[in-house]
């Protein structure tokens, strides 16, 4: 459900302020305010600080900047990832560092966190290489870094946030909601429909160049010691991303304006 802020405001001076509020449709267009407005608009107009952990080359991010007004900061263990996410996104913020312990000393920082920690360890696809005697590949523990940041955020952070992962091999330990390939774990209710596209054929077997044209982006400098259909193949595919983050969004500013309305609950 929409909300004509304007509308509620008529009569407050604040007639100026034109923007509606949904979880698909929120950004303020051509807005010229009094001071009165740009003060009870305030929470909903200034940038939404997002840290996108394991950022990679920001499959998940692609599409955020339609949604919102965003200052993001990206977190990427790999340099060469960083430097080609970098490129992509020039006015984010990028640091190499690890995303995980980032995370425990940043969090506080942040109106919005999207973490999608490393999922070989969880995935079905190796669970089964690794018992199968045609694959060269040993038994490992599962990370379980993946259910730290889970537990971490749900009782310490104030925000919105999202973990993903695969879908892993075991019953997963904490509940998730799953929507097409992945699992998410987050602190609002996602539609049940991510407006995702499906994979390209052979996503899974035919190196690297599906994915890459898929999500729109080129692997061609990356210098760095993954391999490139992994990496082409672990992006979340940006339609998604950007469902799951106007949802998250939808419900921030629902909430700032709640907090801040001189109507109470009743609008």
């Amino acid at each position: 459900m929409a909300h004509n802020v304007s509308r509620l405001c008529e009569g407050k001076g604040l007639e100026a302020l034109n923007f509606k509020l949904s979880t698909n449709d929120y950004r303020n267009t051509n807005v010229q305010i009094t001071d009165e407005a740009l003060a009870f608009a305030k929470p909903m107009l200034q940038a939404v600080r997002v840290l996108n952990l394991y950022a990679c080359l920001g499959g998940n991010r692609y599409k955020w900047d339609e949604v919102a007004n965003i200052e993001v900061t990206a977190i990427e263990l790999d340099p060469e990832l960083a430097r080609m996410y970098k490129e992509r996104f020039p006015n984010d913020t990028v640091i190499v560092a690890d995303a995980h312990e980032y995370l425990l000393n940043n969090y506080m920082n942040f109106d919005f966190i999207w973490s999608s920690p490393p999922c070989p360890s969880h995935s079905r696809v190796r669970f089964g290489q690794a018992n199968s005697e045609r694959e060269n590949y040993d038994p490992i523990y599962p990370d379980m870094a993946l259910y730290q940041e889970i537990l971490f955020l749900d009782n310490y952070y104030k925000g919105k946030y999202v973990v993903e992962n695969v879908i892993p091999f075991y019953e997963p330990l904490i509940p998730a909601q799953k929507r097409d390939r992945h699992l998410y774990w987050c602190n609002f209710k996602l539609p049940n429909n991510l407006n995702g596209r499906p994979q390209p054929k052979g996503f899974i077997d035919t190196g690297s160049k599906p994915n890459e044209i898929f999500h729109e982006i080129d692997l061609t400098t990356y210098k760095g010691e993954q391999r490139k259909d992994k990496i082409a193949r672990n992006l979340v595919d940006y339609e998604a991303g950007k469902t799951i983050f106007a949802t998250a969004m939808g419900v921030i500013l629902k909430s700032n304006v709640k907090q801040n309305s001189l109507f109470g609950d009743g609008w």
